[in-house]
């Protein structure tokens, strides 16, 4: 492990979590897979670990640690072999949450980031809809005031967590005429009158639950406003560089568990009198993989090193989303490749693998999306600039 970023208390870390994720969680993956539910207990399990509150205030339940730590869970997280049951966890602990802990009051966070670092709470993030995709700021949600509520009407999708969770932080249009100067986000109750969802079948991320979400005629107090109205856009903007490292981190943590996978199987598979990590063809192409791999790892590691001292590093995040799950999905259709007819087997890893590392380049802002965002910040001199 790099000693330049993780000493010894978080090598201590890595291993008690993946205990507990072997011991805990794995004997359920496949259940969950094919059920497209994961069970309740699970999030409470989490809670008491204080996996929810890694990197969140002490005063909260949190435990108030580097991003080091967070950078460990994600990657234990990819190696279980489930992307659903991943991104439900780091859905909640790493996008609804974060608006909470920075945008909430006190109010807010003793009402649901308190529960949600416990595991009592599962909360999702509602921004994309049907309409929009990525273009954040062309949303349609709308939230219209109504002496001392907002009256929430409009539909968001592809929303994990989105039928199960019991709150959703929800971006909404408060000044239509604004653009996207004029959106805000919202903390909704789940039993809130008008919030109807429905599951959607997806090619991978099986175990998640994902979810089409409308909105019609939805009360919401106006003390439910998170941080300041028409300041939604900024927000999202903010948290976007977290979000989007920790989908490249996710990427190169998944790519190293189909090398490791298939580098174990190659040692062990026979042809022509030995086995297939002698043919050179086969060891110069995952020599290939493994330095791509290996940069992707290394550049992650960087970033979170800046982004944990505070640097607003958008760019740089953007890079390692827009590479790392290109790279990551070269890496396990190649994997695939190695084992053959195996690889195609669902009760061999790489399948599995294929289908949930796809959804890599699209969601969080699409490949095509990112590369027009560094388009502007290297060609046209755009700058992006942290909320003050």
């Amino acid at each position: 492990m790099n000693s330049m970023y993780f000493t010894e208390e978080h090598n201590l870390f890595r291993k008690s979590l993946q205990h507990f994720l072997k011991k805990e969680v794995v004997p359920h993956i496949d259940k969950w897979e094919k059920s497209g539910t994961i069970e309740r207990f699970i999030w409470k399990e989490f809670g008491e670990m204080g996996f929810f509150g890694i990197n969140y205030p002490e005063a909260y339940g949190g435990m108030n640690l580097d991003l080091f730590y967070t950078i460990i869970f994600l990657e234990e997280l990819q190696k279980i072999n489930s992307g659903g049951f991943a991104a439900a966890i780091w859905a909640h602990a790493y996008l609804a949450m974060t608006h909470l802990n920075a945008e909430g009051d006190e109010a807010i966070k003793q009402k649901y980031l308190v529960p949600s670092i416990a595991g009592d709470k599962i909360g999702c993030l509602a921004i994309t809809e049907p309409f929009g995709g990525s273009d954040v700021a062309g949303m349609r949600t709308t939230a219209v005031k109504d002496g001392d509520h907002y009256i929430i009407n409009g539909s968001k999708t592809f929303i994990t967590n989105g039928v199960t969770s019991d709150y959703l932080v929800v971006a909404a249009k408060t000044a239509s005429e604004l653009g996207n100067k004029g959106i805000s986000i919202f903390v909704l109750d789940r039993d809130m009158e008008g919030i109807s969802a429905t599951k959607l079948d997806k090619l991978g991320w099986r175990a998640s639950d994902t979810g089409e979400i409308a909105f019609d005629n939805v009360k919401v107090p106006t003390e439910n406003l998170l941080g300041k109205e028409n300041q939604g856009f900024s927000y999202i903007m903010q948290h976007f560089s977290l979000e989007r490292l920790i989908m490249g981190v996710n990427a190169h943590a998944r790519a190293e568990f189909a090398l490791e996978y298939a580098l174990q199987y190659m040692s062990e598979r026979h042809a022509f009198g030995k086995t297939i990590d002698k043919f050179q063809a086969l060891r110069h192409s995952l020599a290939d993989l493994y330095t791509e791999m290996e940069f992707c790892k290394t550049f992650n590691y960087a970033i979170t090193a800046r982004l944990d001292k505070g640097e607003y590093v958008v760019k740089e995040a953007t890079m390692s989303k827009l590479k790392s799950t290109k790279v990551a999905d070269d890496v396990i259709y190649q994997c695939l490749q190695f084992l053959g007819g195996y690889g195609y087997m669902e009760e061999y890893p790489m399948a599995r693998l294929l289908r949930d590392s796809r959804l890599g380049p699209i969601g969080g802002g699409t490949s095509e999306i990112l590369r027009e965002i560094l388009a502007k910040i290297i060609i046209d001199k755009k700058e992006y600039k942290p909320v003050t």
